[in-house]
């Protein structure tokens, strides 16, 4: 059988709760896995407490728990994990800065004057996704294209084969986006 059609069955058995099915998915992607979460967190300066398998195992976590997705082969099915390890960083970064600002907290004065290490803020983290959600709203590929690029650390030639269109479109998209988002987070 080849491989891709046997992931796609065993993809097909998780999402219907087959538990057994969905370990073999996750050893069989796993090397996949690790380098879509180390191209996310390994560029430097994203201060998560997530570490590259941590990253990898809160989204397996979270795909396990969603039987409602129909993922139809490895291709989708790696679109979805740079996807889905995007939004884990980002409910992180969100649940940093709710905290930063007290999380629920009554609100106490500083007591000291001693400097608290200069840290990436979440908020950063936000306003790129932000950004990238306006950039989809405008174009959806070129946003998908940045999505598997930058989050998911693919390559050109695997973002073009994961979506389906020419290493060239792939280079113009991103070239695009990267202008586009540029000049809207300078804003």
């Amino acid at each position: 059988m080849d491989d891709g059609l046997e992931l796609t069955e065993l993809l097909g058995r998780a999402q219907a709760g087959d538990a057994a099915a969905a370990e073999v998915v996750f050893r069989a992607t796993y090397e996949d896995l690790r380098r879509i979460a180390h191209a996310r967190l390994g560029s430097g300066g994203r201060n998560t407490v997530l570490d590259t398998t941590a990253l990898v195992h809160e989204w397996f976590l979270r795909f396990a728990r969603t039987h409602r997705l129909r993922i139809e082969d490895r291709r989708h099915f790696m679109r979805y994990a740079a996807r889905a390890m995007r939004s884990i960083i980002v409910d992180q970064a969100r649940q940093r800065s709710a905290e930063r600002r007290g999380g629920g907290r009554p609100e106490l004065p500083l007591l000291g004057t001693e400097a608290l290490p200069v840290q990436q803020a979440p908020e950063e983290i936000l306003t790129v996704h932000r950004a990238l959600e306006a950039l989809g709203a405008r174009d959806a590929r070129m946003a998908e294209v940045v999505e598997l690029r930058y989050f998911g650390g693919l390559s050109e030639p695997e973002t073009a084969e994961a979506l389906g269109v020419t290493d060239r479109t792939v280079r113009r998209d991103w070239e695009k986006a990267r202008l586009w988002l540029a000049s809207a987070l300078e804003s």
